[in-house]
C-alpha cells in the first residue's frame, strides 16, 4: 500500500518582506549548455559536480567519467547529468547511506532544486516519495518537479536561488 504525499504550503518565515536585490559577488552563476563552448563545458562540469556533491565530497574518484563523456557529446541533457550523479554508487555512499531519510531528503532539496525546505511537512513529504520510490524515484521525482522544469530545464546546472 503506498502512501499518498503530504500537502504543505509554499512558504518561507519572511513571506511578508518583499526581497531586495544588492549586486555583488553573492549571486549565483547560471551555467547552462546553450551559452557553453567546448572548452567552458569543463566549468559547466565542475560547478555541477559542486552542486550535487558540495565541496567536501569533490574527488577525482568520485567523478563519473562515462557521464562527463555522454555530455560533452551532446549524448545527454544537463538534466541527465544531473540524474546519473544524483544516482551514482558514490553519492549514494556519501550522503544516502550516512544519513537519515529526512536529512537526506532535505540534501537533495538543497542541491537539486536550489532552495531549502520551506517546512518540516515538505521536508517529511518528500522523505516520503523517498521511502516509497527508492532513490532511483526519489530522484526522479524532483528532477521532474515543476519547479525543476521552471528552473533549471534541461540544460541549466542548478544553483541556489
Amino acid at each position: 500500500m503506498a502512501i499518498n504525499a503530504l500537502n504543505y504550503s509554499v512558504s518561507s518565515q519572511n513571506h511578508r518582506v518583499k526581497g531586495f536585490e544588492v549586486p555583488g559577488d553573492e549571486h549565483s552563476v547560471i551555467y547552462s549548455t546553450e551559452t557553453q563552448s567546448g572548452t567552458e563545458l569543463d566549468t559547466l562540469i565542475h560547478a555541477a559536480y559542486r552542486q550535487i556533491f558540495n565541496e567536501q565530497q569533490m574527488l577525482v574518484s568520485h567523478r563519473q567519467q562515462t557521464l562527463e563523456s555522454q555530455l560533452r557529446s551532446g549524448q545527454i541533457t544537463v538534466k541527465d547529468f544531473i540524474q546519473g550523479l544524483a544516482t551514482s554508487d558514490s553519492f549514494r555512499r556519501l550522503n544516502f547511506d550516512s544519513n537519515n531519510n529526512y536529512r537526506f531528503a532535505q540534501m537533495c532539496v538543497q542541491r537539486i532544486l536550489g532552495r531549502d525546505v520551506y517546512s518540516d511537512r515538505e521536508k517529511i513529504s518528500w522523505s516520503i516519495v523517498l521511502a516509497t520510490k527508492g532513490l532511483p524515484g526519489f530522484i526522479d521525482a524532483l528532477l521532474s518537479s515543476d519547479e525543476y522544469q521552471e528552473n533549471f530545464g534541461h540544460n541549466i546546472v542548478p544553483y541556489q536561488r
